[in-house]
């Protein structure tokens, strides 16, 4: 049994693709993840006490949201472990008292050689950094403005992610740790 992040890509609650976190939890529910919790209205839920893995749990959410809301959403999963490893491999640890100036994009394929070679000089105070599967993005203006953001979206697998402010990822984290104690 193990805790697993489960991160949608582009759902809301009103407007294009709707999907209240109320029918979020009751997909889980019904999949028989009876003990699943959903962070702020924009697509995190954390599921605790399950048997399948990170992949097992992707495809039947994917499957279910599609039956059931009748929406194609990409969901980026990570275990409670990853989650931690995120949280400790912040290559930014001086930025995180505005957690709205760092940011996180969770991607769905390892980082290519593309995404971890490019130059991020001309964009400066901007920075980035990448581990396996994820790139920090701090951001001192804000992602809205960050012309950084925009660019390394349009390489390779950067676009196939979701991106979380630190303020949700440590929010997540604690959620997590909660439920632990």
């Amino acid at each position: 049994m193990q805790t697993v992040i489960a991160l949608l890509r582009g759902i809301n609650v009103g407007g294009k693709n709707q999907l209240p976190m109320a029918g979020l939890r009751s997909i889980a529910f019904d999949l028989g993840f009876t003990n699943a919790a959903t962070y702020l209205q924009s697509g995190n839920l954390v599921l605790f006490d399950v048997k399948l893995d990170t992949g097992g749990v992707s495809a039947a959410l994917t499957d279910a949201i599609r039956q059931v809301a009748g929406l194609d959403i990409l969901i980026i999963t990570r275990t409670a472990s990853e989650w931690a490893d995120v949280v400790a491999n912040n290559p930014f640890p001086n930025s995180t008292t505005d957690g709205t100036k760092l940011h996180d994009v969770f991607l769905n394929q390892p980082a290519t050689e593309l995404i971890r070679c490019f130059d991020a000089e001309p964009y400066r105070p901007e920075e980035f950094s990448v581990t396996e599967s994820e790139v920090y993005l701090y951001l001192p203006d804000g992602l809205g403005r960050s012309k950084l953001a925009t660019e390394l979206a349009r390489i390779d697998n950067a676009n196939a992610g979701t991106t979380r402010n630190w303020n949700t990822v440590t929010a997540l984290s604690e959620r997590i740790a909660a439920e632990r104690t």
